[in-house]
């Protein structure tokens, strides 16, 4: 994962440096930045794909692809902030987790692998089931602040027809007057590594997929948080609604954010 990160990334740096010169043109790099987001999903296939040659993928741009249904599959998002790379803001990343199949072959259970890297500033956050979460080789804790007035909370905001507005005004009129400050940098997979790594005490937002949070919640689990959807429930991946943070404060959140969707 990490190999097939880096040489996905080292790509997407280059590429980054052309969008840069590009935001003047009045064409814009949205064509140039769709091939870039293309061409790192198909160098993370390839160099998967020759490491598992019989595990399946689900991809943002190339759908699911079936493997042999026994084995694992990758879950992966080859540029995560599409929008802030293509506005030439140098905060994105390379999703990859692993998924197991049920035991029973119903479908799909929980994530035991992944990793969020950050072409940009060389940061790789990874993490095993049951063996912690880490960044590089320094071991990753949630933060330790117990306070809602100390937390530094990130979210998602709704935008072009993705997402309730309506809900998010809501949950934002809860939590804000209550936390230290709320944060919107665009990136769902570093929000969560960030939580994990103690940056961010909180992250909440809806309507996303799996591959924005499938790594992400495994990083914050295995660094002794939580992660749920907007009712309390911890699922394998949650997707449609993600609310994670560290033990009091998840739960002090979930208050604040189940009060303000009744309303």
């Amino acid at each position: 994962m990490e190999r097939a990160a880096r040489k996905a990334g080292g790509r997407l740096r280059r590429d980054f440096g052309e969008v840069e010169h590009l935001q003047v043109s009045r064409k814009g790099p949205s064509d140039f930045v769709t091939k870039a987001d293309r061409a790192a999903e198909r160098t993370l296939y390839d160099e998967l794909l020759n490491a598992r040659p019989d595990w399946g993928f689900l991809m943002e741009e190339g759908g699911k692809i079936d493997g042999d249904p026994g084995k694992p599959r990758w879950i992966i998002d080859p540029l995560d902030g599409t929008s802030n790379f293509l506005h030439g803001i140098p905060h994105f990343a390379i999703s990859i987790a692993v998924q197991e199949p049920k035991l029973d072959g119903s479908g799909w259970g929980e994530i035991t692998a992944a990793l969020v890297y950050q072409p940009i500033n060389d940061e790789s956050f990874w993490a095993e089931k049951s063996r912690g979460a880490w960044l590089h080789d320094a071991r990753l804790r949630v933060s330790g602040r117990r306070q809602l007035s100390e937390a530094l909370v990130a979210t998602g905001i709704p935008f072009q027809g993705h997402g309730d507005f309506g809900e998010w005004t809501r949950i934002f009129g809860a939590i804000g007057p209550q936390v230290a400050g709320i944060r919107r940098f665009g990136a769902a997979s570093l929000d969560l590594a960030w939580v994990a790594a103690g940056r961010f005490e909180g992250f909440w937002e809806s309507d996303l997929q799996p591959w924005d949070t499938a790594a992400g919640g495994l990083l914050v689990r295995e660094a002794g948080g939580f992660v749920s959807d907007f009712r309390g429930r911890s699922q394998h991946i949650c997707d449609k609604q993600i609310l994670a943070g560290n033990d009091p404060l998840h739960s002090r959140l979930h208050k604040l954010l189940a009060g303000a969707i009744r309303a």
